[in-house]
């Protein structure tokens, strides 16, 4: 007769009461799985957060109290979660799971890892650790009503990265200078221009009117004048931002007709613009304070969910700016802002400034709600998905510990029921990808680049860091002299960063390796030299090149990924993007004997720590099972709507 510990069999029960397991965040999912996992007979779990508490995270993470808003999300999380199990033994690390200290060896302290993260970058972090570490990994992600969770194991599963992810939606700059069409122009627009005005200037985020629009090709000789702007109403010189607007005193009104006048008329003298287009209108503060009837106000229900009228929003933009010049001067000489869809006046200013410009260019105006969710990439945090997916955690975790990792699965939690009346639709874990540059035996990639154009800087950061997210990476030019063009030792290559690649002799066909000592990755990079690359375009992960070394039988890559955004953490989104709607169905006509196809990218996967990357776009869609709507990728980062 089989033995009981309340509903565990006894080996399982006596297993969990002694196995070591890491939980990685204490937010939305990691709040509940904590409760969960104490109470289920885990007795010794160590977590780690980044993050401190928020008065915004009290109505779903329900470990914390008002008394704890500022304090450490983990710290706070054990001594609560202590509260249930005071027998527990429970080590809590405010900190970054992306720190140093957190090494390979660290993760092979523990029989399992389970994550509740909220970005991308500490996803990819913690599955290549878990990686080199051997180790069982249980994601999980959030994204509203709809929910994930899967788990990777190193030679039996697809790993996290195995189905490439796109960046983080972005727009051509001359379309949010220029030519804004959709609200989320007029809002990415807003966030600039906090930056450009209160916090860290980026050449990249320039507001003002693009000359250099390709759609223009003007000729200044055929257009009479360019828009006059005073000198009291705010000069359009092209002159840094946040210089000019210190040189008014941050005066709101000149801000205001600079901004929303006068580079407005400027636009209006590239003519050629507005042929097929309806040109802007101009709107000048004089004229919207002599309005006499009472602001509009549209929308009913809570504050956040109004739209008020375009004076309204003059008097909401003049309030805040002046509140942020009094931020910024009490920090001193030189500080700078940082915006933070939490903070009252930052949200205001990019509420007031979007929808200003969402009227300029003839757009309905939205509520801050609505700006909110867009300028945040965030969507509604439920607290129950949180519950119901942290307890799928468990569940998957119990499989795992009793010696069941063939019959985990990936499961999804679908907003509305499937064909056959199912919210929770389990499916089989897809193996491991031929193709990922993570996971892979023998990882590499081939990337198109001008060599003459590419700085060594740029293959540091863009390249190697943010696009194939390694943190401390050494690279070695593959010329037999091993030639050292980067090394992660502070100080050994600095000297490099400002030369381009040609100057080491970096030409079409040569071949770099890559090691990350602290994830255990090592990863080759051939280099394509192209001069014809695409207009703001740095370099391109291409695949199967002809140079390329053959790659073995191709597991099928098929896949879409699927909402993985846990939910709050302290970690900003690394990447990406949540489009404004989401569909609700996940997927349809599925079952247990059909592949994952994982819609979240989790699954972990074969060969040691290499991987490997080819193309962006390897996945096909199963032609077994069909996953209808399922959310974009970019959904991995989704943070919660306070």
């Amino acid at each position: 007769m089989v033995q009981l510990v309340g509903s565990l069999r006894k080996e399982l029960a006596d297993s969990l009461s002694v196995c070591r397991v890491l939980v990685v965040g204490a937010g939305g999912i990691g709040c509940e799985l904590l409760k969960n996992i104490v109470l289920t007979g885990f007795k010794n779990i160590e977590v780690i957060d980044l993050d401190t508490i928020d008065v915004s995270n009290l109505n779903r993470q329900f470990l914390f109290q008002k008394k704890h808003v500022g304090k450490s999300k983990a710290q706070v999380a054990k001594e609560s979660v202590l509260q249930f199990c005071p027998t527990a033994n429970i080590t809590a690390y405010h900190d970054s799971i992306m720190n140093p200290d957190y090494n390979v060896e660290f993760f092979r302290n523990f029989m399992l890892v389970m994550n509740a993260l909220d970005n991308r970058a500490a996803r990819n972090h913690v599955n290549r650790m878990c990686l080199a570490a051997d180790i069982p990994l249980i994601e999980s992600g959030t994204a509203g009503y709809l929910g994930q969770v899967t788990v990777i194991k190193k030679g039996l599963t697809e790993c996290y990265e195995c189905q490439p992810k796109p960046t983080q939606k972005t727009f051509p700059g001359c379309t949010i200078r220029n030519t804004p069409s959709e609200p989320i122009h007029c809002i990415v627009w807003a966030k600039y221009l906090f930056n450009q005005l209160f916090g860290e200037e980026d050449a990249d985020q320039e507001v003002s009117p693009d000359t250099a629009d390709p759609e223009l090709s003007w000729n200044p000789a055929d257009t009479e004048a360019r828009a006059k702007a005073s000198d009291q109403d705010g000069d359009i010189k092209r002159v840094s931002t946040k210089d000019w607007a210190r040189s008014t005193g941050y005066d709101p009104v000149k801000l205001f007709n600079k901004l929303f006048k006068d580079d407005i008329r400027y636009l209006l003298t590239m003519d050629k613009l507005w042929k097929k287009r309806k040109a802007p209108l101009p709107l000048d503060w004089l004229e919207l304070q002599k309005l006499t009837c009472p602001q509009e106000v549209t929308g009913t229900g809570l504050k956040d969910q109004q739209v008020l009228g375009v004076a309204g929003y003059s008097q909401l933009f003049s309030r805040s700016v002046e509140t942020l010049r009094s931020m910024l001067a009490d920090k001193g000489d030189g500080a700078e802002l940082v915006w933070d869809k939490d903070d009252p006046p930052a949200m205001d200013f990019v509420t007031a400034a979007a929808n200003l410009r969402m009227h300029i260019f003839s757009m309905n105006m939205k509520s801050r709600f609505d700006i909110k969710s867009m300028a945040g990439n965030i969507i509604p945090a439920i607290a129950t998905t949180n519950a119901v997916i942290a307890g799928l955690i468990v569940l998957e975790a119990l499989k795992i510990l009793s010696g069941d990792v063939e019959q985990c699965r990936t499961i999804f939690l679908n907003k509305q029921p499937n064909p056959r009346k199912k919210l929770l639709v389990p499916c089989a874990l897809d193996p491991p990808s031929a193709n990922c540059y993570v996971c892979a035996s023998k990882p590499e990639v081939t990337v198109k680049l001008n060599v003459h154009k590419t700085l060594v800087l740029a293959l540091q950061d863009k390249i190697l860091k943010e696009k194939f997210g390694m943190v401390a990476p050494d690279v070695q030019i593959e010329d037999g002299k091993g030639t050292i063009l980067i090394s992660s030792e502070e100080g050994e290559t600095e000297a490099n960063n400002s030369k381009f690649l040609s100057d080491f002799g970096i030409r079409n066909g040569s071949r770099l390796q890559v090691d990350d000592f602290l994830q255990d990755y090592t990863l080759l990079v051939n280099v394509i030299h192209c001069e014809d690359l695409a207009k703001d375009v740095e370099f391109e992960v291409v695949g199967d090149a002809p140079d390329k070394a053959p790659t073995p039988p191709s597991a099928q890559a098929e896949g879409k990924n699927v909402a993985n955004g846990n939910t709050d953490s302290a970690e900003p989104s690394t990447s990406s993007k949540v489009p404004a709607e989401q569909n609700d169905v996940l997927i349809v006509d599925s079952d247990e004997e059909e592949p994952s196809s994982s819609a979240m990218d989790v699954s972990m996967e074969s060969g040691g720590h290499k991987r490997k990357l080819h193309d962006a776009e390897t996945g096909e869609a199963s032609a077994k099972r069909q996953c209808l709507g399922q959310p974009s990728a970019d959904d991995d980062d989704i943070i919660a709507l306070d």
